[in-house]
């Protein structure tokens, strides 16, 4: 089978994660604040937080930007469910903003649209989270600019847009938003096995996410209610989590790091190859904008003029013939437990349109040329006999 992703672990990742195993720190050691760092220096940010996964960054930084009951946050419904949930795990409301089709993208038209009727409606959200889908960045600086009419805060979901570009400058420099999220699961462009990182530019929000993700605890004398007891005192001054990185994740994740941008120019080669060879009419390729470059985390196309059934056995055909297309993704108002909250078919129209029409095809570093003609042709064939 022909994975849509997996990891491109090489002998230099490996001897990385050896030679944690070898020394003294397995965790809270020195690799973590070194990965921290370089993820840093790589988006041009003042501040990194490791975590272990990117669901973790995404909560305590919802906490980090004081989310709490009777809150409301926003973001896209063509995401994983985590972009939501972080919201609910701070007892907040959750809304989405329906979707760009030609990009897969948080619609700017309808953010707008949607803050001008809830600011008469005195429900304006705190944070907004726009997922930049398949590696290519929302227009952030237009939702910025919202972001300072109506009061909001940024949290970009940057899950698979690490070595990705805006306007020239690395998604995650955070010159549009409070923080970034990025992910490093073995599906993603670079990774730390499991793990997560939170990039902002304010020192106050980078001091209160490496508090939230270990239990909340302080070392720091100026945080403490009294003075130290002596060199081993720590107090617990909020509520926070066990969300820390290991070293040897952090090892793992330095290694990867060292090649991003080879691994990027290999995506945007695997695609530009599928955009120019899948030319069938019903085939729509998501759309790059201009400013924009993606790190292409997914190869995401729309199956137009066709029916959820003719969608279905496109998929399963590619399946049955050894390539594992897939879908990205349930839209996340459908699920049954956001259904429960309230909502329903039809609140956001373009996002199920997407959801009946996406295909992810395989995209990856390891992905063989002869692999990628296999996905070509099995597609294009099908589609002619259908």
């Amino acid at each position: 089978m022909i994975p849509y992703g997996k990891q491109s672990v090489s002998q230099d990742d490996i001897d990385a994660v050896v030679d944690v195993l070898k020394s003294d720190w397995l965790t809270q050691g020195p690799k973590v604040p070194e990965f921290e760092s370089a993820i840093a220096n790589y988006c041009n940010a003042n501040h990194a937080c490791a975590t272990n996964s990117a669901t973790s960054a995404l909560h305590i930084a919802c906490l980090a930007l004081d989310v709490s009951h009777n809150d409301i946050v926003w973001t896209s419904p063509i995401s994983f469910v985590a972009s939501a949930n972080c919201a609910l795990y701070c007892g907040a409301k959750i809304d989405f903003v329906d979707i760009d089709l030609d990009t897969g993208n948080i619609s700017v038209a309808e953010l707008e649209k949607k803050l001008i009727l809830a600011e008469q409606s005195h429900c304006l959200p705190k944070v907004v989270i726009p997922v930049h889908l398949a590696g290519q960045s929302c227009d952030m600086q237009s939702i910025h600019r919202l972001a300072k009419k109506y009061d909001f805060k940024i949290i970009e979901d940057a899950s698979h847009a690490i070595g990705a570009k805006y306007l020239g400058k690395p998604v995650g420099c955070c010159e549009f938003s409070d923080i970034t999220v990025f992910s490093f699961h073995p599906v993603k462009i670079i990774t730390s096995a499991e793990g997560g990182m939170a990039v902002t530019n304010s020192e106050q929000l980078a001091k209160r996410l490496k508090r939230l993700r270990s239990h909340g605890i302080t070392s720091e004398p100026v945080e403490m209610t009294e003075p130290s007891h002596g060199p081993w005192y720590y107090q617990q001054i909020e509520l926070g989590f066990n969300y820390r990185m290991t070293d040897i994740q952090a090892a793992l994740g330095l290694s990867q790091l060292s090649k991003l941008d080879e691994f990027i120019i290999k995506r945007n080669d695997i695609a530009n190859v599928y955009n120019d060879t899948l030319t069938h009419s019903n085939l729509v390729h998501l759309k790059q904008s201009v400013n924009h470059y993606s790190s292409y985390h997914l190869y995401i196309m729309r199956l137009v003029n066709s029916d959820s059934k003719h969608h279905k056995s496109v998929i399963c055909h590619m399946r049955e013939c050894g390539i594992n297309a897939h879908v990205h993704y349930i839209p996340i108002h459908l699920q049954p437990y956001y259904k429960n909250l309230g909502f329903k078919l039809s609140d956001f129209p373009n996002a199920e349109r997407f959801y009946k029409q996406a295909i992810t095809l395989p995209l990856h570093p390891t992905l063989t040329p002869e692999q990628q003609d296999k996905v070509i042709q099995t597609l294009k064939n099908y589609l002619v006999k259908q």
